[in-house]
């Protein structure tokens, strides 16, 4: 691979991504609303960028940790199924378009699941406004006609990393003895750490066959009463107080976010990766 465009890619895992792909000598052509970037407004510059580009991954969307007003809503899903579009139109004006286009999902696209794992060909969509925009997401994404470009959908777990991502608030609440069970407890946590999330990505270039939607978690989802007890453990805390549903209700509205990142039972296994021959290497 010599050339990719990241859309998108300034947030946490953008970030690691261009550092990462940076290293291994490829050119990384950035389209982002920060400055010093390609601009979402300048067509001919994405067109120029995405020229002859190996891989384009779109990371781009407003972030779902807000409150779900009509606002936020209409944000959150627009920023997803616009910037999809706009991608596409450049990517149709391309005389050699990229390879391969990987857009972000989401695995939260399955139902709460407790009973059993999603897997891309026996999991079961989910209800609500997350899905509804998951679902969004992908329809737009799919109903792409882009004949010399391999199309994939990343349905990616809870991101988790050392510099960033989910773990900054969970290490918070245990930090100040407030690291005990969320909710019931059994709710399964899936998740990806961010090593592995670019080590996807690798192994995809590496197989051209693969396309389509693809679950991009570990193996090895945890309960949450797991995940806040390892959590304990590596901090040396004995003990944190637990949060029940109502309490969490309140500190969201306080935080202004929602209680769906922890109360949510995601338990999604990367099938399709696995059969594939891919491997885990942050599993534990």
């Amino acid at each position: 691979m010599k050339k990719l465009v990241l859309a998108g890619g300034t947030g946490f895992v953008g970030t690691y991504f261009e550092k990462k792909f940076t290293n291994d000598d490829i050119q990384v052509k950035m389209i982002s609303r920060q400055p010093g970037h390609i601009a979402w407004e300048d067509e001919a510059g994405m067109i120029e960028a995405l020229e002859g580009a190996d891989l384009l991954i779109n990371l781009a969307g407003k972030s779902v940790n807000c409150r779900y007003h009509d606002r936020n809503k209409e944000q959150i899903l627009s920023s997803r199924v616009e910037t999809t579009n706009i991608l596409g139109k450049a990517v149709l004006a391309c005389e050699q378009p990229p390879l391969t286009w990987m857009n972000s999902s989401t695995a939260t696209i399955y139902r709460h699941a407790e009973d059993r794992p999603m897997t891309e060909e026996q999991g079961e969509i989910g209800a609500g406004f997350s899905v509804h925009v998951a679902e969004e997401w992908e329809r737009t994404f799919f109903a792409l006609q882009l004949p010399r470009t391999r199309q994939i959908a990343l349905r990616i777990a809870i991101v988790l990393g050392p510099d960033g991502g989910v773990m900054t608030p969970y290490l918070n609440l245990v930090q100040y003895g407030l690291g005990g069970v969320q909710g019931p407890g059994t709710q399964r946590f899936s998740w990806i750490h961010i090593e592995d999330l670019y080590r996807i990505v690798q192994f995809l270039q590496e197989h051209p066959e693969l396309d389509g939607v693809l679950n991009c978690s570990s193996p090895n989802p945890v309960t949450n009463r797991d995940l806040m007890e390892q959590l304990r453990k590596a901090l040396n805390r004995k003990w944190g107080l637990p949060a029940p549903k109502w309490l969490l209700e309140l500190g969201a509205v306080m935080i202004r976010t929602e209680t769906e990142l922890v109360l949510k039972s995601r338990w999604v296994i990367p099938d399709r990766l696995q059969r594939a021959g891919s491997c885990f290497v942050t599993t534990p």
